[in-house]
């Protein structure tokens, strides 16, 4: 697994597999630190891991990864190989946004995710998620 990921620049949409090796590798090495001992088995196509972290997301233009509004703080909720679950406390008016996520070892993972559903909770916030597309390098 590279230590640094670069930026993916592209002219068209030609997107990999939402669940790449790379985004599949820095998942599996944020849910070791968190969860050494993993025995359930999830009913989901993917299984889904508890995933009590900040993340920042920084709403982005499609072709470019250029930033196209404020980076919010996120609460995560649960986590996959394809995608994440996560709680805010404004709408997001945005699809594609970079998940930057600080592992333990105060690096920093990115993810750009196409968030495809929002709803409103009865405590006044908001839960979302979305599929990754590609590990891409994290905002600050």
């Amino acid at each position: 697994m590279p230590a640094a990921v670069t930026p993916f620049f592209f002219g068209g949409l030609d997107f990999a597999p939402p669940a790449n090796e790379e985004v599949r590798g820095q998942v599996w090495a944020l849910l070791a630190g968190m969860y050494p001992q993993i025995a359930s088995v999830e009913r989901r196509r993917d299984q889904r891991f508890p995933f009590p972290r900040l993340l920042l997301l920084t709403p982005v233009e499609l072709e470019t990864f250029n930033p196209i509004g404020p980076t919010v703080t996120a609460a995560g909720k649960h986590i996959s190989e394809s995608g994440i679950g996560f709680f805010h406390n404004e709408p997001l008016p945005y699809r594609w946004v970079i998940a930057s996520i600080e592992t333990g070892e105060r690096l920093s993972l990115g993810f750009l995710v196409d968030v495809s559903w929002c709803r409103f909770t009865r405590q006044g916030w908001y839960e979302s998620g979305g599929r990754f597309q590609r590990a891409v390098a994290a905002t600050k």
